[in-house]
């Protein structure tokens, strides 16, 4: 489509705000939905993680970035589906990565392993 007038007429069309409006009325519930499970599924992580850390006697002053590394394991496990030894390659990485930012390996290695079931990969 090669018109200019054409293409400003069909992106009218397209962002009339009255039909996004109803679209996205009718997304709404399942969206609704589909951020509740999600948001559990994280909070329920975030738990084992503090319960994890809790029973390593690590100071509450250090949870945050040893939760960013729960996160960030998480994100692989749920959000983009890596699984098996694969995940277990990208957590061994990302063990590497926070352990160089001064956080405790064994404990890194507790959270993979105990809250997302992980062992360390086979060489």
């Amino acid at each position: 489509m090669t018109d200019p007038n054409q293409r400003r007429m069909n992106w009218q069309i397209k962002t009339d705000t009255g039909k996004v409006k109803a679209v996205l009325d009718d997304l709404r519930p399942d969206m609704l939905k589909h951020y509740e499970s999600a948001v559990a599924s994280l909070c329920e992580m975030e738990v084992k993680a503090r319960q994890t850390l809790n029973a390593a006697g690590v100071h509450t002053i250090m949870y945050v970035p040893y939760l960013n590394y729960a996160r960030q394991l998480y994100k692989l496990s749920r959000q983009q589906g890596i699984s098996g030894e694969t995940f277990a390659m990208s957590a061994q990485v990302l063990l590497d990565k926070w352990s160089a930012r001064g956080l405790d390996s064994a404990v890194l290695a507790r959270i993979r392993t105990e809250v997302f079931d992980a062992s360390a990969p086979t060489p």
